[in-house]
């Protein structure tokens, strides 16, 4: 079975990010939690629970976001991230001041159902197709703000990250293509300008367009909305002409027409779903 490295991002670039969300939450302040407790005062214990059947994300962050707010709280992950859990089933215990347990819950259960239900999803892609060598990439259709998170979500769940942003690599587009007035011209022009080693990557719609940017030495072709006779079409005419160019399949991709997809001889199929179309796994805190 193939496997991805999800690596979570330092918290260097995290802690802005939840400092941010916590001051959303609290605002001036929780006024139920300190109206009730004296801050730091009363030591408590807490389960997070799940509530249905998923794959897990997001602990080491959730862990985070109780200790930007005490640094003494103890956040402690029975599940491992990655790991299928079931209704009932503890997944991670907690100790610390009431008060921080309660002020830190909901920023940090938002963020691991977020982080799960993305990487449930996810799973269920990876698997469809794990006995073969395409593998599932994800794209930058991604909640603001969340990015980093949900594209670290996919990982867990097995899929390969995509560039993480307009800065990673180039991706020459239909629109972009329509702007250079062509697949050469594109090429031509962004390859004077690119910095070694960026790759460059042209979105193709018909053969003829795949054989412009075969000819134009383009480092990866998409092969965009093309049915799936089409494509297989495409990956035999690449391979025939440049063995080393990979190929990515993109565009209508779900659980029904991704296993289809992958039998083309793709090297990889991104899709947008396991983060635009995933739910949000339920897990709950108890105070106990």
């Amino acid at each position: 079975m193939k496997t991805s490295t999800a690596v979570l991002p330092p918290f260097l670039i995290l802690d802005q990010l939840l400092q941010s969300w916590l001051i959303e939450d609290i605002g001036r302040g929780d006024r139920t939690t300190q109206s009730l407790l004296s801050q730091n005062t009363i030591e408590g214990q807490a389960k997070w629970v799940a509530k249905a059947t998923g794959v897990i994300a997001g602990l080491p962050v959730a862990a985070r976001v109780f200790q930007l707010l005490n640094q003494k709280v103890s956040f402690v992950a029975l599940a491992a991230e990655g790991q299928q859990c079931e209704p009932g089933e503890v997944i991670a215990e907690i100790q610390g001041s009431l008060d921080t347990l309660l002020m830190g819950e909901r920023v940090a259960l938002n963020l691991a159902m977020r982080l799960s239900g993305i990487a449930t999803l996810t799973h269920k892609y990876t698997a469809e197709i794990a006995d073969l060598p395409a593998q599932l990439v994800d794209t930058r259709k991604t909640t603001p703000g969340l990015r980093i998170l949900e594209k670290y979500a996919t990982a867990i769940g097995g899929a390969i990250n995509h560039r993480m942003g307009l800065d990673d690599a180039v991706m020459i587009k239909d629109n972009h293509i329509a702007a250079a007035g062509g697949i050469k011209q594109a090429i031509t022009r962004i390859r004077s300008q690119i910095p070694y080693p960026l790759t460059i990557e042209v979105e193709t719609e018909s053969l003829d367009q795949v054989k412009e940017a075969l000819e134009h030495k383009a480092d990866i072709i998409m092969l965009d909305n093309m049915s799936v006779n089409l494509m297989r079409e495409a990956v035999q005419i690449i391979r025939h002409l440049d063995s080393h160019v990979k190929i990515e399949a993109s565009g209508n991709v779900t659980l029904e027409t991704l296993r289809p997809i992958a039998q083309t001889g793709v090297n990889y199929i991104s899709s947008s779903a396991p983060i635009t179309q995933s739910k949000w796994l339920d897990l709950s805190m108890r105070i106990q």
